[in-house]
């Protein structure tokens, strides 16, 4: 095996992985698993598109322009969205600050970084959720008589009636459902292993009755199996997000086909919004559904409220009286007739 140039780069990627991240900042295992990611992918970049040997990276390698390009190649090549490419940014920013405070002579690498700007995401915000009308034809999908049919229509209603995250659920343990509460509630552990308990309706609870019932029977009842799994090889093993992605998809497209207002594709963070949409129009105040999603600052909640252009036209609507001027059938515009008026308004004359 050939030395490695910069062999600390390597040891503090390790460090900052496997002790610090998980050990030292208590980190989540999804936490760590994206900060991994993010490196993985950008030192899969530095030796497949740069054709770099991976043991010839260094830390003087990756200063601001290897950086900016490696964020730039992430949008037009891997079509990720702005939010991904600054998420990636805070990641390599976040070790690279580790390897500064582990060793002051990386310090200038760190300072080096902050050059690179997190990219500003011009598009207005736009939150993709379902109509009730979609959502009743996607849960119509799942067929029933099956066992996997009764687990994906459960998995869907109770994303749908927590609003919680996907990993939430697919770290959900048995034993995280409580039924005997006099309020039945759920125990979700989100990001930054913060817990959080939401209550759930009683037609999920009967959801959630029969699913353990064939999935968590009296023989093989565990509290502490995870509540969705897959068997492999004769063994249970925690869902894959990209098994629950896929029938998402799955059963968004046979809807579609017969309920034009489901969107085109359907992924899982979809019904999390759209849980969160039908409680903010339904009058739940924005404090107290930032504390529902999980979200650890009001701003992070406000992309409902922006978002939601119909509470707005109804309200617009309500506080424009009967007496108003612009609900006076009488008024035309000043326009109407004036084709002189419509060509200037326009910059064709």
């Amino acid at each position: 095996m050939k030395k490695m140039k910069d062999e600390k780069l390597f040891r503090l990627i390790r460090d900052y992985l496997t002790v610090y991240l998980p050990e030292q900042k208590y980190c989540s295992q999804n936490t760590v698993k994206s900060y991994r990611e993010t490196l993985n992918i950008l030192l899969d970049y530095i030796t497949k598109e740069k054709k770099i040997p991976l043991e010839r990276v260094t830390f003087s390698l990756l200063n601001h322009l290897m950086i900016t390009d490696f964020l730039d190649w992430l949008e037009k090549e891997r079509k990720c969205s702005i939010s991904t490419r600054n998420h990636r940014l805070s990641c390599i920013r976040s070790f690279f600050k580790y390897a500064g405070n582990m060793d002051p002579v990386l310090l200038a690498c760190r300072n080096d970084l902050q050059k690179i700007p997190l990219k500003k995401n011009t598009k207005s915000k736009v939150v993709e959720f379902m109509s009730e009308k979609a959502l009743k034809a996607v849960f119509a999908q799942p067929d029933t008589e099956t066992k996997n049919g009764i687990r994906d229509l459960f998995f869907m209603i109770l994303m749908y009636d927590t609003a919680a995250r996907n990993m939430e659920l697919l770290d959900f343990k048995v034993k995280d459902f409580s039924v005997n509460a006099k309020t039945p509630c759920v125990y979700l552990t989100g990001k930054g292993r913060k817990k959080r308990v939401v209550p759930v309706m009683q037609k999920t609870v009967e959801h959630f009755q029969k699913y353990k019932g064939i999935f968590h029977g009296t023989q093989e009842y565990d509290p502490d199996q995870y509540l969705f799994y897959t068997t492999r090889h004769g063994s249970k093993q925690q869902m894959s997000d990209d098994n629950v992605a896929r029938f998402m998809n799955n059963y968004g497209l046979s809807a579609k086909a017969i309920c034009n207002e489901v969107p085109v594709k359907v992924h899982p963070h979809m019904l999390r919004r759209t849980r969160a949409m039908h409680l903010y129009r339904g009058g739940m105040p924005l404090p107290l559904l930032s504390e529902w999603l999980g979200h650890e600052n009001l701003e992070t909640t406000l992309i409902y409220a922006y978002a939601d252009t119909e509470m707005k036209r109804k309200a617009i609507q309500k506080a424009t009286g009967t007496n108003n001027p612009l609900n006076d059938e009488n008024i035309q515009a000043c326009w109407e007739d004036n084709e002189e008026l419509i060509r200037k308004l326009y910059g064709l004359k």
